[in-house]
This record gives C-alpha cells, structure tokens and sequence, in this order.
C-alpha cells in the first residue's frame, strides 16, 4: 500500500471523531470499488460517506436510451449497491436534477466534501463546473480525480500537443510515446479503510434512494429477452481475468482469424464495462502489462498492445473541447457533406428492413442484445452513409447511442466521423460490399439464420443476396423476396458508385479550397506503379441482371488506382467551407494504404494487430469482396 496513504489514514485514527468531515461520492461513470481514487478521497478521514447516483425518472422516459442500455445501467448499480452492502454502506439512487437536490442534501446531511470522478466531454466539465460554484457556495470541499481515461487529456495530452488535441492516431501515438506510463490504480475500498465511517441508512432507505426496476422507469419488459450482457463491476472484474487467460494472444499479439463465431458476443467482451466504468481502463492497461511482460520476460511491450484502448484514449482527447463534436455544422474537425435527407431510408437501415440480410441481421442484433462485433459497425455504417445510402453520420450516431450498450459520447461521434470519411480518415474508396464482405466471414451463412429467422431456408449460395434465388429455391425456402423478406432497397453497385464519385468531388473541392493537394490526378486505368493497385468491389447481383455465377461472389470489381495518397487530417477542417456536390457518376478511386480499422469494443477474441501487414490483410478483406 501506499506509504503515504497509510499516514494519512494513522492520522486520521488520531483525530477526534467529531472533527470528521461528512462526505458525499457521487457516482456517475467510474461504477465500480476498484481504482476509485475519488471514492478513496471521500472516505478517507471521514466521519459519514454516502455513495450517491442520479436518476432522472423523467429523463429515462424521454431520453434517446434503448431498453438494454436502461436494464444494464440498472445492473451496475444493483452490484455496485451489493458491493457497499459488504462495506456497511448502501448506494443512494436520487431522483432529480443534481443542480437541483445537492444543495438540499449539503444542508439536510451537513455535507463538508464532495468527490467525483473527473468527466472529460465537454458537457459533463459544463455540468460539474456549475455542481463546484453550488458546492463552494455552500462550504463544500469538491475534490476531482481522473480514473476514466488513462491520462490527463488537458494538461498532458493536449498541453505536449501545444495546445490542440492531436487529429491523426499516428500523432497521438507519438504524443503517448513521449509521456510516462498512466498512473498506477489504487487499491479497491475496504472495510480497513473505511474504518470509522459510517454511513446513515433509514428504515425506508429502499423506498427513498433503492434501484429502481425497469418498470418503474416506465419501460415495458414483457418479452424482453434475458441480458446478454450482465451489467456491473462483479461481471466485469470476472471476464478481464478470462480476457487475460489467453497468454497465446497477449505473447504473440496475433490477429485472430475472423469467423461466424467472432460476430457474436463474447464472454471476454470488455467494452461495455469500460463505458460504465465498471472496469478501470487503468487496470486493465497494467494487467495486460504484467502478463506481457510475464510472457516475454520483462520486455517492454509495443503499444499497439494497448490498441484498443489508445483508441478510446484518442477520441476522448479529441472531443474534450469541442463541444459541437457530435454534430457536422459547428464542428471545426468535421467536413461538411451535404447528405441526403430520406427519412423513409433510414428507417428501413434502422428496423433491419434494407433487403440485405448482412446489414439487417447485424441491425436485428444491435436492438436484440445492445452489441455488435467492430467490423460489424464499419459495415452498417459504411452502408448508411457514404457507402449506399448517403445519409448523414448524425443519424446512424443517434441509433448506436439508443442501442449500442457501449456507446460513449466522443467514442461513438469519432467513430461515425471516421467510417464516413467525415473527419481522422479520408479512404473513401474503401467501401464495405453488404454481400460479399459478410459472405467471406461466414459462408455459411450461419450469423444470418440466427438473427433473420425467415432466411433460414434459404441455401447458403443464395443467403446473402436471395434475390438471385430462384422462384423454386424461394418457394421452397418458405421465403418470397417481397413478401416475406424485403427487396434490396438500393442497386449497391450503382450507388456505391455514385458515392465514391461524390465523396472524390467533395475531397477534390476541399483540396482547392485549402490548397493542400489532398488528390491529385485520378487515372482511369492502372497507375505506374506510384501506388498499389486495389480492387473496389460493389457486389451483388442485383435484380435484373445477368446473374452469372449466381451471385456467389461479388461481380463487377472496378480495378482502379490513384497516382497521389490521400494524406490525413494534420489540422481543423474549417467549419464555415460547405460544398455542393453534383451527382454525375463517375470513376472510382483506390490507393495503397492500409484501411486505418479501428477497435473500440474491446472484444478479445477478435483483435486486430497495428501492424502494416495486418492493415493490408484487413484492406483486402473488405475490398475484394
């Protein structure tokens, strides 16, 4: 233990009690005992702690949060409330605003000290700054710790950066590269450290501050499938430990081979219990650490290592002074791209009602089970937006923010800025085939049958475009191609097409109005070598066509190259340049970088090395089929 902290606590055992002050943790992400520096302040020296949440019931009505995201937020605090049990503590779940009830509860408790986990987005330092001057008003001690994200964003992160958050993955990594380590976690809560604090509990303490049930909340829950994904601090401590039992991944750091099984959810998933803060990012960054280190004696391990969560690290930084993050207009790192409007198209994407059983059995787990593998994510977005269906990235944002168990504020933003080239990766030329990208990762089609219930009949060969099937296999399958199952609601090849042409105007455009030559002269033909040929390949053999090989493989690959690389964001886009784009189809353009994949959601099973050789494989796999 800390020598320090040990004096302090030996001081704390000298002092009168009555000279103890009275504290409040309030608990917002960070749901968790372990590496909790904040809750420690609270308790330390203390004579009484309450461990308090905010609940708007109002709010849970209203607000853009799918069911699943409800039941495992629920899950959290039921375990984090269990876990105080064990202290003698209970966890306060208060109704209301907390501008509105904490200075109410400064008087009514006679409350000396505040603690809180630092919040790095912009609205959440908004929020607290105003908690800080109410606690000030009222004579409270606010003491802050930062133990969401490894590092301190502001003063190390973007201070060493000269002041501005770094826009490219290579830059930050060369950034993290200069400082030391994170700091260490400290230790989880325990009865010694809590030693004389007690914490007041009334008879109605359930009625008053208790967890409420989903369907207090309003939500009904006949029918509602058993979670996935059980929420709180006990599951996730319990799934790093089978994260880190794969010594053979962590030694070789290898990029597991992609199947049906990587697309469903794994019992060593992590990325929801990193947005609730049920896991310490802290914790599991020393974990894999030792183990690395255990395995490969003592080396010192590369940072793609820690891929995953640098990841999260870099769109925390990003976001945490832009408050216009999340939106296009306003927003000086994003380009403004003048989406279609078509709400009739979006819901269909959104209600897994596109005619492509790839995207809607991957939409029809999103809403089921609250998670989709990463690669899922780059498909579903990718169609929505600059691959099919030219929607706006702000839609397709606000749906995984309802659904996504893990989705978080700058994560989530950053995430759909880079799959629609919108801001950090400009590779528009990399689209997602809905046919052939998914057929190569489960031939069988096995992923679909259990997500799409209706295709089940279907052969494999005609499973991913059963358009193509004959009337014969449909009627024997029990399925009708628009009747039972929805026509595909776009000619993927035509308007993939298309988008390339619009997003290379848009990017041609961009590159005079900033005279920074981000393309140069786009051939029609194979280049001289400059640049590595790619195959962009829309796909399917869509209704009306030759059906050739019967649509077993994607048809009309375009073979084209560029003789000039596309560089990345080095500086803010500005916000007031907009762009009007004509929508004349025209040739498509591809390049030799890797397909910059991001891993947010921490699935273990599936991880992708950082290596070159890794971006390539990853390239082909997306563009050749």
């Amino acid at each position: 233990s800390d020598p320090i902290v040990s004096t302090l606590w030996a001081d704390w055992e000298a002092l009168p009690f009555t000279m103890a002050p009275n504290s409040i943790h309030w608990f917002r992400k960070g749901l968790r005992l372990h590496d909790n520096p904040a809750l420690e302040e609270a308790v330390l020296g203390a004579g009484t702690v309450r461990c308090v949440y905010f609940l708007d019931p109002w709010f849970a009505g209203s607000s853009n949060v799918g069911v699943n995201r409800w039941r495992f937020l629920l899950q959290c605090l039921e375990d984090l409330d269990a876990s105080l049990r064990k202290l003698n503590s209970r966890l306060f779940v208060i109704r209301g605003q907390p501008a509105n009830v904490f200075p109410r509860l400064f008087k009514e408790w006679k409350i000396s000290r505040l603690t809180f986990e630092y919040d790095s987005e912009p609205f959440g330092k908004e929020r607290d700054a105003a908690i800080k001057k109410l606690a000030m008003e009222a004579g409270v001690e606010v003491i802050v710790k930062i133990s969401h994200t490894l590092y301190d964003l502001d003063n190390r992160i973007i201070e060493l950066n000269g002041g501005q958050p770094p826009l490219t993955y290579k830059r930050f990594q060369t950034l993290i590269s200069r400082l030391d380590p994170p700091e260490l976690p400290v230790e989880t809560l325990t009865d010694s450290q809590i030693g004389r604090c007690i914490t007041p509990v009334s008879e109605d303490h359930e009625d008053k501050y208790g967890v409420p049930s989903l369907e207090e909340l309003g939500f009904d829950t006949e029918g509602l499938p058993s979670a996935v994904w059980p929420g709180g601090e006990t599951e996730a401590l319990t799934r790093i430990e089978r994260h880190l039992e794969r010594k053979a991944w962590v030694a070789n750091f290898e990029r597991p081979r992609m199947n049906a099984n990587s697309l469903l959810a794994s019992p060593t998933g992590l990325s929801p219990y990193l947005r609730f803060g049920c896991l310490s990012c802290r914790l599991f960054y020393f974990k894999l650490t030792d183990l690395y280190r255990k395995v490969k004696k003592n080396s010192s391990p590369p940072l793609s290592l820690y891929g995953q969560l640098l990841w999260r690290e870099f769109f925390y930084t990003a976001a945490t002074n832009n408050p216009r993050f999340d939106k296009m207009e306003g927003n000086p790192i994003c380009v403004r791209i003048p989406w279609d409007k078509n709400p009739e198209a979006f819901a269909k994407w959104a209600e897994a009602k596109t005619g492509f059983p790839w995207i809607d059995a991957i939409m029809t787990q999103l809403r089921q089970e609250g998670w989709i593998h990463h690669l899922a994510r780059h498909a579903v977005a990718c169609f929505l937006t600059r691959g099919d269906l030219w929607i706006s990235w702000e839609e397709g944002m606000k749906v995984f923010e309802e659904l996504l168990l893990d989705a978080d504020w700058s994560v989530n933003a950053g995430s759909w800025m880079w799959l629609s080239c919108s801001s950090f990766f400009q590779q528009f030329f990399h689209c997602y085939c809905p046919v052939g990208f998914g057929r190569r990762t489960d031939p069988n089609g096995d992923f679909i049958r259990r997500y799409l219930p209706i295709l089940r009949g279907l052969p494999a060969k005609f499973i991913y475009d059963p358009w193509n099937a004959p009337v014969s296999v449909q009627v024997a399958a029990k399925c009708i191609i628009g009747v039972h199952y929805p026509k595909p609601m776009v000619h993927h090849a035509k308007a993939s097409r298309l988008n390339i042409e619009r997003m290379k105007q848009i990017y041609q455009q961009l590159s005079r109005y900033r005279g920074l030559g981000l393309l140069a002269s786009v051939p029609s033909t194979n280049g001289n070598g400059n640049a590595g040929m790619m195959a962009y390949s829309p796909g399917e053999q869509q209704p009306g066509t030759n059906s050739g090989g019967g649509g077993t493989h994607c048809e009309s690959a375009l073979n084209v190259c560029t003789s000039a690389l596309i560089r990345t964001h080095t500086e803010p886009l500005t916000a007031s340049f907009c762009l009007s784009v004509s929508a004349a189809s025209g040739n498509s353009v591809a390049t030799s970088n890797g397909s910059g994949s991001i891993l947010l959601n921490f699935d273990s099973e599936e991880q992708t090395g950082q290596s070159r050789h890794g971006q390539q494989q990853h390239s082909e796999s997306i563009i050749k089929h």
